[in-house]
């Protein structure tokens, strides 16, 4: 078996005022430095981390030092594949703004939502894809008995949990939660080649009156 720890990223300003942040670089704000340090603590305390992977951006990266403050982690390892879906043109607007005015981006409406690609970003379908590949390599790399921590976005845990339980993108996007450092937990079996989900958007570990 392996173990694979999921771990959405801190909170950032544009999570609070509901922005569509993307590929942009936005940065922790305190409470989700909070967060990821209570992240920390709560992963040395539960797992013996093998490895870490996480999506290149700058809310990832900070996580994952906030998080590795709280132990003795590994190394970790940057990478595109893990990144959120890419809005181009429409990175720092509302969501409200963006979607009331172009609802055809909206992943809850079928394969419109699926397909439809902003200017300068990406389709719902194309991340998919980018993430699930992504997956595919890190149970290739990982060996038995392995725990690995994946830091990354609400967009490619959506698509992670869909693709795991067998159930469509547009469902998941419209029924699914992830809390800012939220812990899921999946175990992969190498020989059936199967993946169980045994922690879904946890947050019990912290105090959640501090830091929410």
């Amino acid at each position: 078996m392996t173990t694979v720890v999921v771990l959405r990223h801190g909170e950032t300003e544009w999570n609070r005022e509901g922005r569509i942040q993307g590929w942009a670089a936005s940065p922790l704000n305190d409470r989700g430095r909070q967060q990821a340090r209570a992240a920390g603590r709560h992963l040395a305390e539960s797992y013996d981390l093998d490895r870490i992977v996480a999506s290149d951006l700058r809310r990832t990266r900070e996580t994952t030092a906030m998080v590795r403050e709280g132990g003795d982690f590994p190394d970790p390892e940057f990478t595109k594949g893990w990144r959120e879906r890419s809005f181009g043109e429409f990175q720092g607007l509302t969501y409200e703004q963006v979607f009331g005015e172009f609802p055809e981006h909206r992943g809850s409406v079928g394969m419109l939502g699926l397909e439809s690609r902003p200017a300068g970003g990406e389709s719902l379908l194309g991340a998919r894809e980018r993430v699930l590949v992504a997956w595919e390599d890190l149970l290739e790399q990982a060996g038995p008995d392995e725990e690995v921590l994946v830091v990354t976005h609400g967009g490619p845990i959506y698509v992670l949990l869909a693709h795991v339980r067998g159930t469509d993108l547009p469902t998941a996007i419209t029924t699914l939660s992830q809390r800012n450092c939220a812990v899921n937990e999946l175990r992969y079996d190498h020989e059936a080649g199967e993946t169980e989900v045994l922690r879904e958007n946890e947050t019990g570990y912290r105090d959640v009156e501090a830091l929410e």
